[in-house]
């Protein structure tokens, strides 16, 4: 790469930088072009040579955002062996990165954005980038069924559905969990209808918990 093209780079990688800032100090409406380029110090008409239009800067942010989580996960499983403790991982972190990191995560999952039909032209597409995790959560979920007892798992109509569609209710299980926990739902639910005595500890780590025994049966003991 010749000098002109490191400087082209590093300015695109600095516009990014402060529409990330941006999204997690402002949230995703806050983000314009004319915005950046004046907090970026650069010309308004400066960011278009690189995102022509305002869907193209929004991917190149959250693009960032599925780079961090990806680094999260992949950190979490480092000291995880099952595959149940991985799932568990998995799970934790992308409730805590949603509940983190706000702004972003909102803006990483819109639909608007992922919807490769309405934007064939713009920045390479977001929708391939959730799914590597899930992938990874499919294969979670059939090493989880191949570990469990053969002989005690249901056949016919009352089998588990397909890896894939436990891992998609799993997934938007904990979108769900993510979302009403940062408006407070979950908290007003649990302190008016848990009993006195309730087992104590996270809450949070007790939803993923249950979680998990709704979508892949209770864990071993």
């Amino acid at each position: 790469m010749d000098s002109e093209d490191a400087r082209e780079g590093s300015l695109r990688e600095r516009l990014i930088d402060v529409g990330v800032d941006l999204v997690l100090a402002e949230g995703s409406a806050s983000v314009g072009l004319r915005e950046i380029a004046r907090r970026a110090g650069v010309s308004h008409g400066a960011p278009r040579r690189y995102f022509p239009t305002h869907h193209a800067l929004l991917s190149a942010i959250a693009r960032r955002g599925f780079e961090d989580l990806a680094a999260r996960v992949g950190a979490a499983l480092a000291g995880e062996a099952s595959p149940r403790d991985r799932l568990r991982a998995i799970a934790r972190v992308y409730v805590g990165y949603a509940l983190e990191r706000r702004g972003m995560f909102e803006l990483m999952f819109r639909h608007d954005l992922l919807d490769s039909d309405r934007h064939a032209g713009g920045e390479r597409q977001l929708r391939a980038s959730t799914i590597p995790l899930f992938e990874r959560m499919v294969t979670l979920v059939a090493e989880c069924r191949a570990e469990q007892d053969a002989a005690q798992r249901p056949v016919g109509p009352d089998a588990p559905p397909h890896p894939a569609v436990t891992a998609a209710a799993l997934w938007a299980n904990l979108h769900g969990t993510a979302q009403l926990w940062a408006w407070g739902s979950l908290q007003l639910a649990l302190e008016a209808s848990e009993p006195a005595g309730a087992p104590q500890g996270d809450p949070l780590d007790r939803i993923i918990a249950a979680a998990l025994d709704a979508h892949l049966g209770p864990a071993a003991t």
